[in-house]
């Protein structure tokens, strides 16, 4: 299996430039660490590790961060227990069409009205709270930040942070730091986190296009350790990095209604994404690998292949720009800051779906507990305006002696 593997797979042709061999880029111990892809093997176990200090992190700091920060979580309606809706609604789906609503409707006596109302109510039932999303941003805010810190302290010396023609001197054959070593596995441990955790975090618009963009981050990490592509690999983090810290909190003062505080950051983060992601990375990152790579050796299948996948990143950039400048315009032209572009799904509540109450012991929707309700709040404001007259009167009445 193992030969199978070296004969196919780890091809000279496919990781290196032509001319050069494995044995021409072995190291010795005191020449520094050459990277492997046995190395990568260590951010499996890493990822679950993640996991589970996510886990606890949400539980034990998150969430009571959340309540000290006053996000508050909606209180929605519950949906009446009805089995038949119950087991379509976990098998089949839900959002009923049509014909299906009239045959629900036959089955459980209701009306088709009534039975899609009560399928927004149980989808209602499922949306993520505000604090669960805070939990999530609060979580990867901490992890950004830290990699942030992590990432620039690490290469800012580095000569190839200032002139990226360093990236390529030298290659294939260069040493890697141990600190770029932990920087990688650690940045493809947390994103391989991410996408097994896609299914169960928070559903947005964009679920797709995060997923794509998670396996294109796991790849290009890979890939690009596996051929040694480290120098411009950490520059691409550090670019991720810095608009994400931003983007994060941004998001976690969202779900606590900071609002002017939101603007502000909201605006910076724009300035911060459309600059790192539509300027520095094409016009540096990009214009380096398959520009000024080409100074230094000749293409090859991994020069395409890596540089296909930075297309791919630079396509999301550009989608994600396009919502960011919709948010812009919004903001800029009608004062309004609404709220995330790539929020959940169904994080809004429909306008009629509270004015369907379901009735504790049955099926059906009783308007007769409606108005009873109504009654009930128009004769306590008849009382209290009683009450505010007599008050008044009486305050009047003490006075006049003091006045006479």
């Amino acid at each position: 299996m193992e030969a199978l593997v070296n004969e196919w797979l780890w091809q000279e042709k496919y990781w290196l430039p032509p001319g050069i061999r494995w044995q021409d880029i072995e190291m010795k111990e005191d020449e520094g660490h050459f990277p492997l892809p046995r190395d990568l093997i260590y951010t499996f176990p890493l990822a679950f590790a993640f996991i589970a200090l996510r886990y606890v992190f949400e539980r034990l700091i998150a969430v009571p961060l959340s309540r000290f920060l006053g996000v508050k979580d909606r209180i929605r309606i519950r949906a009446p227990s009805i089995p038949k809706l119950e087991a379509f609604y976990k098998q089949n789906s839900r959002q009923p069409s049509q014909s299906e609503v009239v045959s629900l409707g036959k089955q459980c006596g209701l009306s088709q009205r009534k039975i899609q109302a009560w399928f927004r109510h149980r989808r209602n039932q499922d949306r993520p709270s505000n604090t669960k999303k805070f939990s999530e941003a609060s979580w990867r805010f901490v992890f950004y930040l830290s990699a942030f810190i992590g990432g620039l302290s690490s290469l800012i010396n580095m000569p190839w942070f200032w002139d990226h023609r360093e990236c390529w001197r030298g290659y294939p054959k260069q040493p890697v730091a141990d600190a770029h070593y932990w920087y990688y596995i650690l940045e493809m441990s947390f994103y391989l986190s991410l996408l097994l955790c896609v299914s169960v975090d928070v559903k947005r618009k964009d679920f797709k296009e995060q997923v794509i963009h998670h396996i294109a981050t796991i790849f290009l990490i890979g890939f690009s350790y596996c051929a040694n592509y480290v120098r411009v690999g950490t520059l691409v983090m550090l670019l991720h990095d810095s608009s994400d810290v931003v983007l994060e909190i941004g998001k976690m003062l969202h779900y606590a209604v900071w609002t002017k505080t939101c603007e502000v950051l909201f605006v910076v983060f724009a300035l911060v994404f459309l600059v790192t992601r539509l300027v520095v990375f094409p016009g540096r990152v990009v214009h380096t690998t398959l520009v000024l790579s080409m100074e230094f050796f000749q293409p090859f299948f991994g020069y395409y292949f890596f540089n296909a996948l930075l297309l791919v990143l630079q396509a999301l950039h550009i989608f994600w720009a396009y919502t960011i400048l919709r948010m812009v315009y919004k903001f800029v032209f009608k004062g309004i800051v609404e709220g995330d572009e790539r929020s959940d799904e169904e994080s809004e509540v429909d306008a009629n779906e509270e004015d369907d109450k379901p009735e504790e012991e049955g099926g059906d929707w009783s308007r007769e507990q409606s108005n009873g309700t109504i009654n009930s709040k128009r004769a306590s404001l008849a009382n209290n305006c009683v009450l505010n007259n007599l008050t008044n009167r009486r305050n009047v009445n003490s006075r006049m002696p003091k006045a006479r």
